[in-house]
């Protein structure tokens, strides 16, 4: 059954949104449904015959996503005033129903997001709203910072249980890629089977380690992997929640593959940290993961935050920048 469903245009030439109204040659369409996650398709609408013919299939298990966490029951308007299109969405609880019961409430909603289509026209971009940024108070930044193989590097000076955190990686020693299997199709199930702690003898993981507590006893690992192919290489971005809490939960590893080219384009990801919910952004939009964490160690002025590289060979973070985060004031 589809919920929530959801239909509207985007622009094929500007990041600018569309009111729903509107039917121009310069639009592409978006169908959305809920059906255990959110999908959508890109696609043409003809409006003198009402029927939307999808650039690929329609709407199944193997389409796209907005969000490949745990994400849920969206919807999206346009924002007149700042010529955007907004996306609202629901973050699932990753306890068990009886644990939601004696607390009294279950799932939050999400910081709202800007979408618009990329410059392919292939999928959507997705990056939360600029207003977010009025929650930013002290920062601290790197640049050039090389992480040795094996290495962690604390990011301290801000209060990383509730942060906003910026990092570009370079990487320079492709050839260590591993093979992708034509078999691993399901990015989920890769990042399971390849956690942060799994090592091949490939280009091995490297990202943040969030909500660490002392000791990195625990961690939610938020990473990059890289693999390679005939013909490109193909960067896969996870969400690893196994060692998040000493508390029993769903702990899923998500994951979702990145349209980016490791080789020409940057290695960037934005995870905003609150406490017990962590929204991943990579290649500046083009994959989202949402997580639910429920730290036992790793709270308020016990948690801390790392950049880290489980490889052999040093990677570069070219950029870092993060910021402590104040709470939003409910009018």
């Amino acid at each position: 059954m589809w919920e929530c469903p959801d239909f509207f245009p985007v622009s094929k030439i500007s990041s600018n949104g569309a009111d729903t109204s509107v039917f121009e040659s310069e639009v592409k369409h978006v169908l959305k449904a809920s059906f255990g996650h959110d999908y959508h398709a890109t696609g043409t609408y003809k409006l003198n015959k009402d029927i939307f013919i999808p650039d690929k299939e329609i709407l199944n298990n193997s389409s796209l996503r907005y969000d490949y966490g745990k994400f849920y029951a969206s919807k999206t308007f346009f924002d007149s005033s700042n010529s955007r299109r907004i996306l609202w969405g629901r973050v699932l609880e990753a306890t068990d129903d009886n644990i939601n019961i004696m607390k009294g409430w279950s799932g939050l909603q999400l910081f709202p997001r800007k979408v618009w289509l990329d410059k392919a026209g292939n999928q959507l971009m997705q990056w939360p709203v600029e207003e977010i940024l009025k929650l930013r108070t002290k920062k601290v930044e790197k640049t050039s910072q090389v992480l040795d193989g094996g290495s962690v590097l604390e990011i301290s000076g801000i209060t990383a249980a509730h942060a906003d955190v910026d990092i570009v990686f370079e990487v320079s020693n492709f050839e260590k890629a591993e093979l992708l299997d034509p078999s691993w199709t399901d990015p989920q199930l890769l990042c399971t089977l390849k956690n942060a702690t799994v090592n091949n003898g490939g280009l091995e993981p490297f990202g943040l380690l969030v909500l660490a507590s002392e000791g990195l006893q625990k961690y939610t690992a938020v990473f990059f992997r890289i693999f390679k192919d005939d013909t490109k290489f193909a960067v896969l971005m996870c969400s690893d929640q196994c060692r998040s809490s000493k508390m029993d939960y769903d702990k899923s590893t998500y994951g979702a593959f990145m349209d980016v080219d490791p080789v020409h384009q940057e290695l960037s990801m934005r995870t905003s940290v609150d406490h017990s919910m962590m929204k991943s952004f990579g290649g500046k939009g083009k994959a989202c993961i949402t997580a639910r964490v429920y730290p036992t160690m790793a709270i308020g002025g016990g948690a801390s935050l790392y950049a880290f590289n489980n490889d052999s060979e040093s990677v570069t973070v070219s950029r870092f920048r993060a910021w402590s985060m104040k709470k939003a004031q409910i009018n």
